[in-house]
């Protein structure tokens, strides 16, 4: 079968952004793990990323032009406008074309999908199996039921993602792209890599819980760190990648296989820095892991802070205290590991005085970067459902789906206060921009081959001087 892959994610960014940071630089798992199945079962596979193309009539043009028998597109809920127009096109182009849409909305939210006449079938959850036997299925002519419930496969069995389908594509449509996926940190060099080690969380947080494991199952499930050294190996022949991040929800929830990892990417010669997601508790607990991932690369943890309240972190059912917070950024900043600070303002029942409280803890943590959001309402989370119970939602829109700071989410939050209380809560204290300041030049002018550059500049100065003085 010839399919056409469709990566509809333009809400952030927009048409012709490839390159542009995490919105439009980055691939999609799911998509590129899904093409080498397909192409592992000898099926002829392409992508149209939306963010690679002009626009509407842009994407008419490609489908007309690359004739596909099968257009299967990938939903998360912020997706859901640009998919349906994506489904509409195809539909116009060749209604003999067969639909197929999967991904997080399609598993969540079914009852949104299951009568939309442009979508032929639906995939619920993982379809690394399902989906090339419905490829043979059709081929064969054996009709298809139109939900088609996922499973939940040996990740070392199945093939590594397939970079190259974006990578291509994203050259394919004009793009100068030298770099697999574009880096966005300084932390980060390119060319840069994102891959995935394991599915599933074992936390429980309401905003999240229990969508995650209605997609991938209630237990995490990793891949082999043999199997995930094989993938590295693979990407550093054929990319030559200088960094890499780990996209797993919390790469460190498993304390044994963190340290047989880090033990091997040592072993093997790895020294490309990277990036992962981490938890406060779990950095307080285990410092002598943290020390470990240190000293074999690691550059920055993403860390859930989300509120500097105790109140509300255990209302969102974080598991994690405000101090843990504060101690977790003190041993980041032991071992020089950056911090990419996650945290949300505007969570239902958050009064202004535990805003407050999130603010100062920002302050005492002065992290690296900033990843702030209002809080939102996402399908398939005990969050989202109190929200609904209790009439508080404000998206009409599935754009409304954002996780931005800079709209009104949810009804009884004071958004003009929230919009100051962001922009307070990213002001660093004097101490904290003095400090920073010193780090950098420090950084910058006071390595060892610097300092010897610039005394033997000093000297040849000297030199000159009291030669030309004694010629004079």
């Amino acid at each position: 079968m010839k399919v056409s892959l469709v990566y509809p994610g333009i809400i952030g960014k927009g048409f012709h952004s490839i390159g542009q940071g995490m919105d439009s630089g980055w691939i999609s798992h799911g998509l590129a793990i899904l093409s080498a199945c397909a192409k592992e079962a000898g099926h002829e596979v392409n992508l149209i990323d939306l963010r690679a193309l002009r626009g509407w009539e842009h994407f008419r043009q490609t489908v007309a032009e690359r004739k596909p028998d099968v257009v299967a597109m990938t939903m998360m809920s912020v997706d859901y406008n640009p998919a349906m127009r994506c489904l509409e096109i195809v539909r116009e182009v060749d209604p003999h074309i067969v639909t197929m849409v999967g991904g997080p909305h399609p598993t969540l939210m079914p009852q949104e999908v299951i009568d939309v006449p442009t979508i032929d079938h639906i995939f619920l959850g993982e379809g690394e199996e399902t989906f090339p036997e419905a490829l043979d299925d059709l081929q064969r002519g054996k009709p298809l039921p139109r939900l088609i419930p996922g499973t939940h496969p040996d990740l070392d069995s199945i093939p590594f993602a397939d970079h190259d389908l974006f990578l291509e594509e994203w050259r394919r449509q004009g793009f100068d792209v030298h770099s697999p996926e574009a880096p966005f940190v300084e932390e980060l060099p390119p060319p840069f890599v994102t891959i995935i080690a394991g599915r599933g969380c074992i936390y429980n947080c309401s905003y999240c819980q229990p969508a995650e494991r209605q997609i991938f199952g209630r237990k995490v499930r990793r891949r082999s760190v043999e199997n995930v050294m094989a993938e590295l190996r693979m990407l550093r022949d054929k990319y030559h990648f200088n960094s890499l991040m780990f996209h797993d929800d919390c790469l460190t929830e498993d304390r044994e296989w963190v340290v047989a990892f880090c033990q091997a990417y040592m072993e093997e010669g790895f020294t490309q820095p990277f990036f992962c997601q981490s938890r406060a508790d779990i950095i307080v607990k285990n410092e002598d892991m943290v020390a470990l991932m240190a000293k074999a690369g690691l550059k920055g943890y993403f860390i859930g802070f989300e509120s500097g309240s105790d109140r509300v972190l255990r209302f969102i059912r974080k598991g994690t205290t405000r101090e843990q917070n504060i101690q977790a950024a003190k041993i980041c900043r032991k071992y020089g590991i950056a911090i990419w600070a996650n945290y949300m303002l505007g969570i239902p029942t958050e009064t202004k005085e535990e805003v407050l409280e999130t603010i100062s803890m920002l302050k005492k943590i002065d992290p690296d970067y900033y990843s702030p959001a209002f809080y939102t309402p996402h399908p398939g989370s005990d969050l989202y459902q109190y929200c609904l119970g209790n009439d508080l939602s404000l998206i009409e829109s599935h754009d409304g789906y954002r996780r931005n700071p800079d709209e009104a989410k949810i009804k009884g939050i004071d958004y003009e206060w929230l919009t100051w209380a962001l922009q307070e809560s990213q002001r660093r204290t004097w101490y904290n921009s003095l400090r920073r300041r010193v780090r950098y030049l420090w950084k910058r002018y006071a390595r060892p081959k610097k300092i010897v550059r610039t005394l033997w500049s000093w000297t040849l100065k000297g030199l000159r001087f009291v030669l030309g003085r004694g010629e004079a």
